[in-house]
């Protein structure tokens, strides 16, 4: 299997995109073969940048952009209001979500209405903003430093340290002042529960602006992660971290027109390859074909991966060969620069006062019982709620064919009462 993953490391890495969307709806097209294979919708959704894609389903939608403290300049987007109930502009609770590793806000928008969490909290009366860590696509600017610079890394450096550090207080500052709200809801998922673990106890003031943490697969502890990709990686990340610092290479997958194609030709109901697209998902995130929409494979290569650096990859593998929720290792002599001693500190999650909601999975290989567990004994103020469906994994939070039934419906339940 590791020279499997090896080669598919290194071909999309490689492989750049050459000829822009108009071009490759105009090909698809003229293949009728293929054409009669895929709706018009699907293909369409899969081809439409994000803004295009909301307003095509008559949602409202809106760009913002914010600067961090140390310049790197973060998309936001918002959905202020619903299309079918709620839909007039008022003052409305804020819902701030963040995506997770790999992804960007396209996340909870790419199943489309009725399935996506943002359309959701939109059409149940709430003002719906998306955040966006830096170094996706949405984020990928900077004020002096160029991320495609290989010979001068210094914007990829960073891990979910930073995003959780510096990216969730600037855009959820930036968020209340806009609405004018002193407190808003945080939803994250996977890596975006992580960052929140990190804002909330490294900077616990933000804890009076959370109304409400939903945590849709939290992610802290991985002692007992059984995650393939992670256990192939994480004997080898200090030569990692060396190798792709020689290579000049600072960030990975970042969004290419090629993953569109890849996820067109070979993901859609039809094409006889369309399993094997299903089973990387499987091998990644867990099983679950009762839950699982094959169907929007195509829109959701469309839109991810969106680009991550090293150093988050890196410093999940640290965790799992840690067994602890610490900060980034940079190494001993780094360590005592940036942290005054050899070892990184770990997390202080007593120091997180607002109410957690862990929603959590029996059948997630990255997020384990036992870690959820674990983290929940130490959080200051929180709840725990089992998806009651036995092979429910990790991208169901997401994708799952019932996940609006089985998740989002009891979560903004909970929400509400605080209204």
């Amino acid at each position: 299997m590791l020279p499997g993953i090896v080669l598919w490391i290194c071909f999309v890495l490689a492989v750049e995109a050459r000829s822009p969307h108009a071009d490759l709806i105009e090909e698809l097209v003229r293949d009728n073969a293929f054409s009669n294979r895929i709706s018009d919708n699907i293909l369409e959704d899969a081809l439409l940048d994000l803004p295009d894609l909301v307003r095509k389903y008559k949602y409202p939608f809106e760009e913002h952009f914010v600067t961090t403290p140390d310049g790197y300049i973060l998309g936001l987007h918002r959905i202020p209001h619903g299309r079918d109930s709620n839909n007039k502009p008022g003052r409305k609770p804020v819902a701030f979500l963040m995506h997770g590793l790999l992804v960007s806000s396209a996340e909870y928008i790419t199943m489309g209405p009725g399935s996506a969490l943002a359309y959701t909290l939109a059409e149940e009366g709430f003002d719906v903003w998306l955040g966006n860590a830096r170094g996706n696509y949405f984020s990928r600017q900077h004020t002096t430093l160029n991320p495609d610079d290989r010979s001068d890394l210094t914007y990829w450096e960073f891990s979910w340290d930073e995003i959780g550090n510096i990216d969730l207080p600037t855009m959820i500052d930036y968020v209340l002042d806009f609405t004018g709200k002193p407190a808003l809801h945080y939803i994250g998922m996977s890596q975006g529960t992580t960052t929140f673990f990190v804002m909330a106890s490294l900077r616990p003031e933000y804890n009076k602006k959370i109304i409400s943490m939903q945590a849709l697969a939290p992610v802290a502890y991985m002692a007992h992660n059984n995650n393939s990709l992670f256990s192939v990686l994480t004997p080898h990340l200090r030569e990692l971290e060396i190798l792709s610092s020689v290579l000049g290479i600072g960030g990975l997958f970042p969004r290419r027109e090629i993953y569109t194609r890849l996820g067109i030709r070979f993901c859609s109901d039809g094409a006889a390859t369309q399993p094997i697209c299903s089973n990387l998902i499987f091998y990644l995130t867990g099983r679950n074909e009762d839950q699982h929409n094959a169907t929007m494979l195509p829109v959701l290569a469309g839109h991810a991966p969106a680009g991550i650096s090293v150093r988050q990859l890196i410093h999940f593998g640290q965790s799992i060969v840690d067994k602890e929720f610490r900060r980034y290792d940079h190494g001993l002599l780094r360590n005592i620069q940036v942290y005054g001693r050899t070892t990184p500190p770990s997390y202080d999650l007593s120091r997180i006062s607002a109410p957690v909601y862990l929603h959590y999975a029996p059948n997630d290989p990255l997020a384990e019982l036992e870690d959820v567990y674990r983290l929940y004994k130490e959080l200051g103020n929180p709840r725990r709620f089992l998806v009651p469906h036995p092979k429910f994994s990790h991208a169901d939070f997401l994708f799952a064919r019932d996940v609006n039934t089985l998740v989002y419906g009891p979560m903004i339940r909970f929400m509400k009462l605080y209204h």
